[in-house]
């Protein structure tokens, strides 16, 4: 079973992503919106994924992928934003983001194939 952490500032996209990925029973969610307090408990927690916002008020995403990927270069990590831009996009995977999501998700099952890509 994966273990994966969802970090974003907005309480009804862990919500909707908990529930929704939760059904399947193969994911162990836990869920974060605050990246300051999740980033001691993601690099101690033994995580194969995480879904990171990129637009948060006290670390923005990038920062937070800096410094995870600096104590755990091997963890997933896949963005999510509203806001997309090439520029970001080049940043999010010149420090490691493996892949990207955009909010509005498409579909949730969109995000469950991604997780599932990366994961396999």
């Amino acid at each position: 079973m994966a273990k994966i952490a969802i970090i974003d500032d907005e309480n009804d996209i862990l919500d909707v992503l908990d529930k929704f990925l939760s059904r399947f029973g193969e994911l162990t969610i836990d869920k974060y919106n605050n990246p300051v307090e999740a980033l001691n408990k993601v690099q101690n927690g033994n995580y194969d994924l995480i879904l990171l916002d990129i637009m948060m008020p006290q670390m923005d995403g990038i920062e937070f992928l800096k410094k995870i990927k600096e104590s755990n270069p091997d963890i997933i990590v896949i963005m999510m934003t509203a806001y997309t831009t090439l520029e970001r996009t080049i940043e999010a995977h010149k420090y490691g983001a493996k892949n990207y999501l955009t909010k509005p998700f498409k579909s949730l099952k969109e995000v469950k194939e991604k997780i599932d890509k990366e994961l396999a």
